[in-house]
């Protein structure tokens, strides 16, 4: 076989992986839409004392039986940012959204947006909320020394 019809193969190929991916992506997109619109009409805004945060796996959280049923098995071996809180008398469990997980402060109270179990948006009650120092990457550090501000 000549070498142009080896390559008319591979791009043949790859034009169909193409393809395929682009409308499993457009129903993935459809899915998260979806589940956006199910999310916002369910949510309300609820007073909170956060007592502890971690990234742990579901199972280890202590959600209930039905929580860990309705979980896909793939996300089960995953970590997920959790929020041990003290809503009125009763002691939660929430699953942070990631973006919010970073700016959740530790034994401090807050108003939390809240659909369900999950943890959609974060105020102070009490002032705004400090975002976290972000860590000074490698090539920064490189970059400040090469530079001679050390």
């Amino acid at each position: 076989m000549p070498w142009w019809g080896v390559l008319l193969i591979v791009i043949g190929i790859l034009v169909g992986i193409i393809i395929v991916l682009y409308f499993l992506g457009k129903r993935a997109q459809k899915k998260q839409d979806e589940q956006q619109a199910q999310i916002d009409a369910a949510k309300q805004t609820v007073s909170m004392l956060v007592i502890d945060k971690k990234k742990m796996r579901i199972r280890d959280a202590g959600f209930p039986p039905i929580v860990l049923e309705q979980t896909p098995k793939m996300m089960r071996r995953t970590k997920f940012p959790i929020v041990k809180a003290k809503v009125g008398p009763k002691i939660m469990t929430f699953i942070a959204d990631k973006k919010v997980y970073e700016i959740i402060p530790v034994k401090k109270e807050v108003k939390a947006t809240v659909s369900g179990l999950y943890i959609t948006d974060v105020r102070g009650i009490r002032g705004p909320l400090e975002a976290p120092k972000k860590k000074e990457s490698r090539m920064d550090k490189l970059l400040k020394k090469g530079r001679g501000e050390a």
